[in-house]
C-alpha cells in the first residue's frame, strides 16, 4: 500500500483497538498482535500521548523500536492509525521553553503535572511540534502498515493559558481584526463602566471563559484561542500533506471540551481531515439510551456535512454491560461510521488511567469485552459489499454555532444543549440529519432548525433569509438572534435581522415560574401548557419570549396563564416558511411541530418501525434495524428477505430481540 492508495484496501467496516506498545516489550507485542488478528482486529491506533518515547531529549529521536511494531502489525494484516503525538509536550520542552507552560488567570504558573498543559499557540511549542511531526511522517509515510495519520488527540481539551505571551498574541490578533482602538471600543462597548481602551496596551485577558465580565471581551478572547488551535491543527496537516500526499488523516476530535472549546467548523468544511473521528463513549449501560443519544450527537457535531465515512477512533470498553458495545456499534453505523476502535486493548498498568479496563486484563488474558469485539468483527465481515459504510442523505439540518455556544453560557440553557434536543427529535424519526454551520453551509435542505443560535451576524441572517425565500422552512427557537457579531444585544426588533422573515416582534421574556405563582398559586413550577392546533402540549421551561405577530399566524398559545401568549408562529416569506418557537427546544413541542412541518414539505418518512427501534435503509436492498429496548419488537416489510447477521429467512417480517441488531437483505 502506498500513501496515495491509502484506504483503498480497507474493509467496508472495521473493528480496531487502541494499543500502547511503549507500555510493554517485543514478546508482548507479538502475543498481542496474534490475539488481535485472531479476533478480527484489522486496525490499531498507535503513538498517542507518547512524544517523549520517540524523542526522549531535544533532537534525539528513537524510532527504531517502533519500526518493529509497525512491521509486526503489517505481518499480521493489521493497519495502523499513527497519531502525531505532539500533546502533551515532553517535560524537557517545558524546561527549555517555560513560555509554553499554562498560566492561571491569577498569574500563577502551573506545573504540567498531567496531560494537555501546553500553550499550543506558543512559537517554541509549534517549532518543536512541527519538527517532530516532520520526522515522524517522513519515516512512516511509505510503510505498508500505515492506514492514516492521526492529527492530535482531543485538541479541545486542556486549560487556557493567561500568560503575558498569550496577552501579547491576543493584542496582535485584535490589532489585525480592528485596526484602531476606537473600533475596538465600539465592538467592546468601552463606554460602559468606564472601560475604554486608550491604547491596545490597555487590553487585558478576561479571567473566565464565561460571562462573569464584559461579554464582548470574553467572546473575542475565545475566538482568539479558537484561532490559535485551528492554525496549530492546520500546520500539522501541512506537514502531513507535504510528506505523505494523499494519505488518509483522522483524529480523536473533542473540540467542544469545556476547557478549551474551539470552533471546529472551518476545518470540518475544508475537509482536510479526511476521516472525521472521535471517542464514542455512551456509558456502560444497555438500558438507558441517554448516553447513546449524546454520543451520536457527538459524531454529528464533528462530521458536519462531510460525506466521507466517519471513524470512531476510540470506542467504549470499561465495564460496559454485555451487549451494550455491540448495540452502540450498530447505532453508530446509522450515522455513517466505518470504524469501531476500542479504547483500549489492554487494561492500563500505570498513569492517569491505570484502572481503566480494556479488552485484555493486566496479565494479558482476554476478558468478555474482547469476546464482544470479536463478535462485532465477525458480523461486520458479513456486511462486506452490502452498502456500508452508510452514507446519510439528509433533508433536515440543525444549525450549530461556536460564538453562540460560548455566549449562551449565561443563559439557563446553552445553545449546544438545544441543538442536541433538535438533533434527537429528528433522529428519533429515523431520519438523517446534518449539523451545519451557517457561515459555511449552502443550506441545501428542506428544513433548517435554528436552536437558540444566540449570536447572529449579518451574513448568517442573509443565508437564512435566502433559504426561506427560495422555498425552505426554518424553525427557530428562543434565545436565537439576540446578539450581533460583536456579542451586543440587537437594538432593533428581534429576531435580529430577520423580524420581517418571521413576521414577528420578539420583545422581552417572562419567567414561567413567576407567572405560575399567579396561575397555580405555587412557587418553582416551570410547567408551560400550550394549545397547539387543538392539541394540549406541556413542557418545562425557565422562560419564554413575548412574541407579537405582525404578518405571522399563531399556531400555538399558552393556556392557564394570565394571558394566551403566542408561543409558536408561522410566516410565509418568499416561497418558504419561517416558524418561531418562543421557548427553548423541547421534545414535547418539537415532536408535533416537526411532524406537521415535514408533512408539509413532503419529506419521506424513515423506515416504519415500532417505537424504540432505530432503522436506516442502507441502500435499495438492505435495511439496518437496531432494537434499543428490553422488549422484542415486531418488524414488518413487504416480501421475503434474509437476515445477513442471523442468516435466517424471513417472509413479511420478523421479531427483533431485545437490544439486538439485524441487517435485512430483501429478495
Amino acid at each position: 500500500m502506498n500513501p496515495s492508495a491509502a484506504g483503498q484496501h480497507l474493509p467496508d467496516l472495521i473493528v480496531g483497538a487502541n494499543y500502547h506498545p511503549h507500555d510493554s516489550d517485543p514478546a508482548t507485542w507479538r502475543r498481542d498482535a496474534a490475539m488481535m488478528r485472531d479476533a478480527g482486529i484489522r486496525m490499531v491506533r498507535l503513538g498517542h500521548l507518547a512524544w517523549d518515547t520517540f524523542e526522549p531529549s531535544d533532537g534525539a529521536f528513537t524510532f527504531e523500536w517502533f519500526d518493529e511494531v509497525m512491521d509486526l502489525m503489517q505481518a499480521n494484516g493489521i493497519g495502523v492509525i499513527l497519531d502525531i503525538a505532539v500533546r502533551p509536550a515532553p517535560l524537557w520542552l517545558h524546561r527549555k521553553h517555560p513560555s509554553i507552560d499554562v498560566v492561571a488567570s491569577d498569574g500563577g504558573r502551573l506545573y504540567p503535572n498531567h496531560r494537555y498543559m501546553d500553550d499550543v499557540g506558543d512559537p517554541a511549542f509549534r517549532s518543536h511540534a512541527m519538527r517532530f511531526a516532520d520526522r515522524l511522517t517522513k519515516r512512516y509515510a511509505g510503510h505498508p502498515a500505515l492506514a492514516a495519520f492521526g492529527i492530535d488527540n482531543e485538541p479541545g481539551d486542556g486549560p487556557i493559558s493567561y500568560s503575558e505571551t498569550v496577552r501579547a498574541r491576543f493584542i496582535a490578533w485584535l490589532k489585525d481584526k480592528y485596526g484602531t482602538a476606537e473600533a475596538l471600543n465600539t465592538a467592546w462597548a468601552g463606554h460602559r463602566w468606564s472601560r475604554r481602551i486608550g491604547d491596545f496596551a490597555d487590553v487585558g485577558l478576561p479571567q473566565s471563559g464565561t460571562y462573569t465580565g464584559a461579554p464582548e471581551r470574553v467572546l473575542d478572547f475565545r475566538r482568539f484561542i479558537s484561532h490559535e488551535v485551528e492554525t496549530y491543527l492546520e500546520a500539522l496537516l501541512d506537514v502531513v500533506e507535504a510528506n505523505a500526499p494523499g494519505m488518509l488523516t483522522t483524529t480523536n476530535m473533542w473540540y467542544y471540551a469545556d476547557k478549551k472549546h474551539f470552533d471546529y467548523a472551518p476545518a470540518a468544511y475544508r475537509g482536510r481531515i479526511t476521516r472525521a473521528g472521535n471517542g464514542f463513549y455512551p456509558g456502560g449501560t444497555i438500558i438507558d439510551n441517554e448516553g447513546l443519544r449524546g454520543a451520536l450527537f457527538g459524531m454529528a457535531r464533528i462530521q458536519y456535512e462531510n460525506t466521507t465515512p466517519f471513524w470512531c477512533t476510540e470506542f467504549t470498553t470499561m465495564t460496559a454491560v454485555p451487549g451494550s458495545i455491540r448495540k452502540s456499534a450498530y447505532a453508530s453505523l446509522m450515522l455513517g461510521n466505518q470504524l469501531v476502535c476500542g479504547w483500549t486493548w489492554q487494561t492500563m498498568h500505570a498513569g492517569e488511567e491505570q484502572f481503566l479496563q480494556g479488552m485484555v486484563d493486566w496479565d494479558g488474558r482476554p476478558n468478555r469485552k474482547l469476546d464482544e469485539y470479536r463478535r462485532i468483527a465477525a458480523e461486520f465481515a458479513k456486511l462486506e459489499g452490502r452498502g456500508f459504510p452508510y452514507r446519510p442523505r439528509a433533508e433536515v439540518a440543525v444549525a450549530l454555532d461556536f460564538p453562540s455556544q460560548i455566549a449562551s453560557a449565561v443563559f439557563p440553557e446553552r445553545h449546544d444543549r438545544q441543538a442536541q434536543t433538535a438533533f434527537e427529535a429528528v433522529v428519533s424519526r429515523n431520519l438523517d440529519v446534518r449539523m451545519v454551520d451557517l457561515a459555511h453551509s449552502a443550506l441545501d435542505f428542506k428544513l433548517l432548525i435554528v436552536p437558540g443560535v444566540l449570536v447572529l451576524d449579518e451574513a448568517a441572517a442573509d443565508r437564512i433569509r435566502a433559504f426561506v425565500e427560495r422555498g425552505g422552512t426554518v424553525v427557530m427557537t428562543s434565545y436565537s438572534a439576540t446578539l450581533d457579531a460583536d456579542g451586543q444585544a440587537f437594538a432593533s426588533t428581534r429576531p435580529g435581522g430577520l423580524d420581517d422573515v418571521f413576521g414577528i416582534r420578539v420583545g422581552s421574556y417572562e419567567e414561567t415560574a413567576m407567572l405560575n405563582e399567579l396561575a397555580h398559586g405555587r412557587t418553582g413550577s416551570e410547567r408551560l401548557d400550550l394549545d397547539f392546533d387543538g392539541r394540549a402540549v406541556s413542557a418545562a421551561t425557565p422562560r419564554f419570549d413575548l412574541v407579537e405577530p405582525t404578518t405571522a399566524e399563531t399556531l400555538a398559545r399558552a393556556t392557564g396563564l394570565d394571558a394566551d401568549y403566542p408561543l409558536i408562529t408561522a410566516n410565509r416569506y418568499g416561497s418558504g416558511r419561517a416558524v418561531y418557537v418562543a421557548l427553548p427546544a423541547r421534545r414535547e413541542v418539537l415532536d408535533p411541530l416537526l411532524e406537521a412541518e415535514l408533512a408539509l414539505l413532503e419529506v419521506p418518512a424513515g423506515p416504519e418501525v415500532p417505537a424504540g427501534v432505530m432503522a436506516r435503509a442502507v441502500d435499495d436492498r438492505h435495511v439496518l434495524y437496531l432494537n434499543l429496548d428490553a422488549e422484542p419488537k415486531p418488524i414488518a416489510f413487504q416480501g421475503k428477505a434474509t437476515g445477513v447477521l442471523s442468516e435466517a429467512r424471513f417472509d413479511g417480517g420478523f421479531l427483533l430481540g431485545p437490544y439486538d441488531a439485524e441487517v435485512v437483505e430483501l429478495d
